[in-house]
């Protein structure tokens, strides 16, 4: 049994999304598209007298974390680093379950698959109200598509074939819990569509357009948003809204086109992973 092991989750930006609920926290979820991003959530997690869990060095309270530890019987200290902003919708929650799950069970000597950890994370979040499809699109990597909702033994999950740079930049937090608790059928009846239109033609120009159409369907586009989207298509660029965060994507260089000092990283294709030495 090691002491610690470490694991890396890419970071996640929503396109488009459904709220699909149960009473089965492993069969709820989303279905939706997005792109796992290079930059991501490094977790480590060391076993300990009782648990703890670290955020860029501050002690934080995570839900999410605590059914992981609490459903692999460990108790552990989590320490989470990342350079993505909080609450913007990157999936930070989703990558701290995920890695968690990953980095405990080879600290801990589990013995469990991929998948079944993957269950445990994405049931997790579920159940803290953090997320609903983070944990298994992050475990897919690259431009994932969520076609059914639930953990991995439910839900089939394919991809968009393509690479890409990505730029964003965050304006600030919106709640993923307000959204997803309130009413969400014209939500996710805007999600369906845009799944639909990007099954239809797999492109990275169709997950952009449907994207921001469903922005605009879902009633999530923010003033503040819209801004910045049409400042970047008045450069040439392609944009959206990252689901769910006060944050515009772009692909290529759109937003440093715009004029704005950008984050940038890439769509990560290989997924979360338990990293060298674990």
């Amino acid at each position: 049994m090691s002491d610690e092991a470490h694991a890396f989750v890419p970071g996640h930006v929503t396109g488009f999304f459904t709220v699909d609920r149960d009473d089965d926290p492993t069969k709820a979820g989303s279905r939706g598209g997005g792109l796992a991003l290079s930059d991501g959530v490094s977790v480590t997690v060391e076993r300990a007298q009782e648990n703890a869990v670290e955020l860029d060095g501050e002690q934080i309270e995570m839900d999410a974390v605590d059914r992981v530890l609490e459903a692999l019987r460990a108790t552990a200290h989590v320490s989470a680093e990342t350079d993505l902003p909080l609450g913007a919708g990157f999936g930070v929650s989703g990558g701290m379950a995920l890695g968690t799950a990953l980095a405990a069970n080879a600290a801990f000597e589990r013995g469990l698959s991929y998948n079944e950890l993957v269950t445990v994370a994405h049931g997790a979040e579920v159940q803290a109200g953090t997320g609903l499809g983070d944990v298994v699109a992050q475990a897919r990597g690259g431009i994932p598509l969520r076609l059914e909702p639930g953990g991995p033994q439910y839900n089939y999950v394919d991809a968009v074939p393509a690479r890409t740079r990505v730029e964003y930049h965050s304006l600030g937090e919106l709640s993923t819990a307000e959204v997803i608790d309130g009413e969400t059928d014209a939500l996710t009846a805007a999600g369906e569509r845009a799944i639909s239109q990007v099954v239809r033609e797999p492109t990275l120009s169709t997950f952009m357009q449907s994207s921001r159409q469903f922005a605009r369907e879902a009633e999530l586009l923010t003033p503040e948003v819209k801004r910045v989207i049409d400042e970047v298509t008045d450069a040439g660029g392609d944009a959206s809204m990252a689901m769910l965060g006060e944050t515009v994507f772009t692909l290529g260089t759109g937003l440093t086109d715009a004029g704005y000092d950008a984050a940038v990283c890439e769509a990560y294709p290989p997924g979360a992973t338990v990293e060298d030495g674990a």
